[in-house]
């Protein structure tokens, strides 16, 4: 189904074009390698409030400074959890082991499909943004990954002062590629989640793909396609 030709398409990251790569062995051997035994379940636990505590606060790192302190916050929501778990991480030693251990161990992988589907919608004349409820440290993850070469911009929540679904910060993406869609030429989200992707694109007035990878949820709004890959983004956005 196609969607009209489409200018500009914007792109979530977690989820949509990266993945966190074995983020619970990583930190048991990246724990280990600092002296620090803990089982993969009780790093996965730890870990899980670690994301939580960051989904809820990562708009505060906007700039290096308070990425820093934003770092140091989440360490030590995970070194906490370690030691409720039975984890011997005691101290400032303890400390500044996990908050090694923590950023040696989030790595991020591009999906397979993306640097090809990324390259065809470029090919093809579109502008590419990237928009993510993320810190500013999101311009790094593209970097490591490759992909910023592949886009034409990316803009986080944090920097935006505003995060998805609320329309400001899809916005703000059009606005970074080069003046947004013109008249009649439409512009696109893609993302993978309802709430905050295709609600939120719907409500700022453009049009939404879901990328559902796994499972596809209930609940899609009509007229909305589903792909399993952004293998068939091109396709949509001709």
């Amino acid at each position: 189904m196609a969607l009209g030709r489409v200018a500009v398409v914007t792109l979530d990251a977690l989820g949509t074009l990266v993945e966190l790569d074995r983020p619970v062995p990583r930190l048991v051997a990246e724990l280990r390698d600092r002296g620090i035994e803990a089982s993969e379940a009780q790093a996965s636990a730890a870990l899980g409030e670690e994301i939580a505590y960051y989904r809820a606060h990562h708009d505060l790192g906007a700039d290096a400074a308070s990425l820093e302190l934003l770092r140091v916050r989440c360490a030590e929501v995970l070194r906490v959890a370690l030691q409720r778990a039975g984890v011997g991480v005691r101290g400032d030693p303890g400390a500044a082991a996990v908050r090694a251990a923590l950023l040696a161990a989030l790595r991020f992988r591009a999906f397979d499909d993306v640097p090809a589907a990324l390259a065809e919608l470029r090919a093809a004349g579109h502008r590419l943004v990237v928009v993510s409820n993320w810190d500013v440290s999101l311009h790094d993850m593209l970097r490591t990954t490759g992909l910023d070469a592949l886009v034409d911009g990316a803009i986080s929540s944090a920097e935006a002062g505003a995060r998805k679904p609320t329309p400001a910060i899809f916005r703000q993406a059009l606005a970074l590629a080069a003046g947004g869609a013109g008249a009649g030429d439409g512009a696109l989200h893609a993302g993978d989640s309802l709430a905050l992707d295709v609600a939120g694109a719907l409500g700022a007035g453009m049009r939404a793909v879901l990328v559902a990878r796994a499972v596809v949820p209930e609940g899609v709004p009509g007229g909305v396609p589903v792909v399993r890959s952004l293998a068939g983004l091109a396709a949509l956005a001709a």
